[in-house]
């Protein structure tokens, strides 16, 4: 088994050893190859337009992280063609379905970018331009293989031309129109190919070369051989692939429901996460993972030891259905906490309304489970992650419950992340992220930025102003966008995009976006009124972005709305990461597709 994903850069420990193994591969199967042009990949994946291509990587590699082939795609963007590189497989590894499914993979791509077509070399199955047997035999193989996709060498040129006299096997310079009927005009072609022999070749052609080859391409429109493989000429239309960067891992709380208050006007009910399944089924971009368990050290890292040895304990010895709500508040003396453990809850806990019981602790520790699972998925290679969980996090602090919350899953999987490069959380539940704001206030390398209403009106009250910037070296890096109780969907949407510029600036490796749907029209714990429209384009707006993004679900409960208004925003997020036109019917996401 294997699965096909890109890397877009070499930062990452699992993509570095990829990308070493990619190096390996291209040792083996190229000995030709100079060293050097070994070594820059990395280079050519960090700063792509150093060598005049954006190089797109792509691997076909297994759970492990076992490399079984590659193909890098360079993009030149300025002449407006795509350019395949290199595309092989591990020499242990032949006939098992990996050549085809990059191919496809390179060829979506190239259609994608919306240029004229993909360009590469294939070695000739000339007997007058190859004398070796074995060679021409590998050649047919290919060019076999690219005629079922309506690929030809092109005709009448001189590209065939060796750089040096007697040099054996000079390479077809191959055509793919990706599944178009379309006409290459001379002009262009010329442009293409002054463009691949000085880019990739260099100071190796020879004085006049280029010239010479370029004066040979005198066919407008452009000629390619007649097929030789195969009998039909109908080029073979784009297979939209499964590549990892190109789906959303979902991890639900599979233990959410166990976390189930039935005090009348308790609105954190298990309904929630049923509701916005319901919405998203329909969306063909998920692919659903099952969480794993992390160490509770994961949790001690951004929250107080003694507060959750406190919560686990209390959670511990109350009886199914029996809920504790806290209603002393000893904030005088905090040095000292009560001896009775029911009375001890309001030490650790912001209001009245958010319950300890039996299972509490077991929900809340799986929802970290799950988006620390989202954490690693991102880390794996996928592009967006999508943590549905409940109860919800961003209201808990580093020692303290509240407002529905006792762990912050998004802060836990920040600080995971953050070993991995800084990172910027964007919350845009209704509420202020009070726990979030908290917990990384005096650290720099993570942005905290908050949209919520203005906390002289709404929930937690005390927290979210304006002025809370951050301190000591964290300074600066938290914002709080404290907006008034009646917002219109294009002002909630210009704040967004305040909000994403300062994340642009502040040049994150990763995102976490703690989403609340409780900024929806009728949501019976706010005062906004934004419709499944403006959840697809903030959606998309944070998706434009093109972060290898985390969803965490935190409010919303509007039962009735949470799912269509899901669909909508994830349905723009996807959209805006993969770069498709804002809504194309040619993108539409449905099943199938």
């Amino acid at each position: 088994m294997f699965r096909i994903r890109r890397i877009y850069d070499d930062t990452l420990p699992r993509d570095r050893e990829a990308v070493v193994q990619v190096q390996a591969i291209l040792r083996s199967q190229f000995a030709a190859l100079d060293e050097n042009d070994i070594a820059k990949l990395p280079l050519q994946l960090r700063n792509p337009m150093k060598y005049r291509f954006k190089s797109v990587l792509f691997v076909a590699d297994g759970q492990r992280g076992d490399v079984k082939g590659f193909a890098l795609l360079q993009h030149a963007p300025d002449v407006g063609f795509c350019y395949l590189d290199y595309i092989s497989i591990e020499a242990k590894r032949p006939g098992r379905g990996v050549g085809g499914a990059l191919y496809d993979r390179v060829r979506e791509e190239a259609a994608a970018l919306s240029e004229i077509g993909l360009f590469f070399e294939c070695l000739p199955d000339d007997p007058t331009l190859c004398t070796n047997e074995a060679e021409r035999a590998q050649s047919r193989k290919r060019l076999r293989f690219y005629e079922r996709y309506g690929a030809y060498p092109i005709s009448n040129t001189a590209y065939e031309t060796p750089f040096k006299p007697g040099d054996d096997c000079p390479p077809y310079l191959v055509f793919d129109p990706l599944g178009r009927d379309v006409s290459l005009s001379a002009a262009l072609l010329r442009n293409i190919v002054r463009a691949i022999l000085t880019r990739k070749y260099g100071s190796s052609c020879p004085p006049g070369y280029i010239d010479m080859v370029l004066s040979s391409i005198t066919d407008d429109p452009v000629r390619v051989r007649p097929p030789k493989y195969t009998r039909s000429r109908h080029p073979k239309p784009i297979h939209i692939t499964q590549s990892i960067e190109k789906r959303i891992a979902l991890v639900i709380n599979d233990k959410h429901e166990i976390h189930h208050v039935h005090e009348r006007g308790y609105v954190e009910a298990p309904v929630r996460i049923d509701r916005i399944l319901e919405g998203i089924k329909n969306l063909d971009i998920f692919e659903r993972m099952k969480p794993h368990h992390f160490p509770e050290r994961h949790i001690k890292a951004v929250h107080d030891t003694r507060y959750v040895e406190y919560f686990k304990r209390m959670c511990s010895l109350l009886k199914p259905g029996k809920s504790v709500y806290p209603y002393v508040f000893p904030i005088r003396n905090n040095a000292r906490p009560p001896k009775e453990m029911p009375v001890r809850a309001g030490y650790y806990c912001i209001d009245t309304f958010t319950p300890l019981n039996k299972n509490a602790y077991l929900a809340a520790k799986r929802a970290v489970d799950c988006t620390l699972t989202a954490a690693k998925a991102i880390l794996e290679g996928y592009r967006l992650a999508y943590a549905l969980v409940r109860p919800p996090g961003h209201h808990a602090e580093r020692g303290a419950f509240g407002g529905f919350c006792y762990f912050n899953s998004a802060a836990v999987a920040a600080h995971y992340l953050s070993a991995y490069g800084r990172l910027a959380i964007l919350d845009i539940d209704y509420h202020h992220g009070n726990g979030t704001q908290e917990i990384f206030y005096e650290r720099p390398d993570v942005l905290t930025i908050s949209i919520h209403g203005h906390p002289r009106f709404a929930y937690p009250y005390f927290n979210g102003f304006p002025d809370e910037r951050g301190e000591g070296t964290g300074r600066g890096y938290n914002v709080n966008y404290a907006l008034p109780e009646k917002v219109s969907g294009a002002a909630y949407e210009q704040t967004v995009e305040k909000a994403l510029k300062r994340i642009t600036r502040f040049k994150p490796r990763f995102l976490i976006v703690a989403f609340g749907l409780d900024t929806a029209r009728g949501d019976p714990t706010g005062t906004w009124n934004l419709s499944a429209k403006e959840f697809y384009a903030n959606g998309r707006s944070i998706g434009s972005l093109r972060l290898p993004t985390i969803v965490v679900q935190e409010g919303g409960y509007r039962t009735r709305s949470l799912g269509g208004n899901a669909a909508q925003f994830f349905r723009g997020l996807w959209e805006g990461c993969n770069g498709f036109p804002r809504r194309a019917e040619k993108y539409q996401i449905s099943k199938g597709a």
